[in-house]
């Protein structure tokens, strides 16, 4: 469904020129002052447009596009430029336009998506913790946010604490996750002097930031610790679902 527009006024016995509108309602003042979140799909449309046609603002014609695919953005991007360009009031140079946007949007996800690390597993969130937390001497806590297919979406540094501990709270740790709408994390921290080994306050922490977690909606899927490597300790984290911790 296409999301809300504003309720323009019509002149009488005609259709809306955009020209008619005041300043503040025409869609590339309202992008330009409010952002492009602010305008619908529709408004978006007829910035692409740029024109009407037969006393049709491009917002009508917007509009009359958006209703041949049912208001469905993925059909309308799917759809041959011929199919578009029979529109009326699109024509083929308007129908390039918008398919041309349509595939510079997927190609923006697609390279999203290819720079996300794939956080599968302990020694991948170890790897991405390692470069982070390297020669720190306090202790960081990081949330990992994650997609459904545990693709690392954002790091945020939720705390840094005094020389060798750090004090982890549940607004702190599920701010962003919530802000982001994110329904699944990974917790991570850095032990400075080198033992990764989860202290009790590290496992009453992941436990009570677990139930809080189950409050929200948000699942922790682990909690990893790094450290520093030794000869007698060659693996340089831990992991507290590994550990059964958790």
């Amino acid at each position: 469904m296409e999301t809300a527009a504003p309720a323009y006024q019509l002149p009488p016995g005609k259709g809306f020129m955009i020209a008619d509108l005041p300043a503040h309602e025409r869609p590339r003042e309202r992008l330009w002052q409010l952002g492009a979140d602010a305008l619908g799909d529709a408004e978006l449309l007829a910035i692409l447009l740029r024109t009407g046609a037969r006393q049709r603002s491009a917002v009508e014609v917007a509009r009359g596009l958006l209703a041949r695919f049912d208001h469905r953005l993925e059909a309308l991007a799917a759809a041959p430029p011929a199919e578009l360009a029979v529109q009326p009031g699109v024509g083929t140079a308007k129908a390039v336009a918008v398919l041309a946007a349509f595939a510079l949007a997927r190609r923006l996800q697609a390279a999203g998506q290819a720079d996300r690390p794939h956080l599968g597993g302990p020694a991948a969130v170890a790897d991405w913790l390692r470069e982070r937390l390297r020669g720190k001497a306090q202790e960081e806590f990081h949330v990992l946010l994650l997609d459904s297919r545990h693709r690392l979406l954002r790091d945020v540094l939720a705390t840094v604490g005094l020389a060798d501990r750090s004090q982890s709270h549940a607004r702190e740790v599920f701010r962003a996750a919530i802000r982001e709408n994110c329904c699944q994390i990974i917790l991570g921290h850095n032990h400075p002097a080198g033992d990764p080994s989860p202290s009790p306050q590290d496992v009453e922490c992941t436990r009570l930031l677990t139930a809080a977690g189950k409050v929200v909606g948000i699942e922790i899927i682990d909690h990893v610790i790094l450290g520093a490597r030794t000869p007698s300790r060659p693996r340089d984290y831990t992991s507290l679902r590994e550990a059964g911790l958790m």
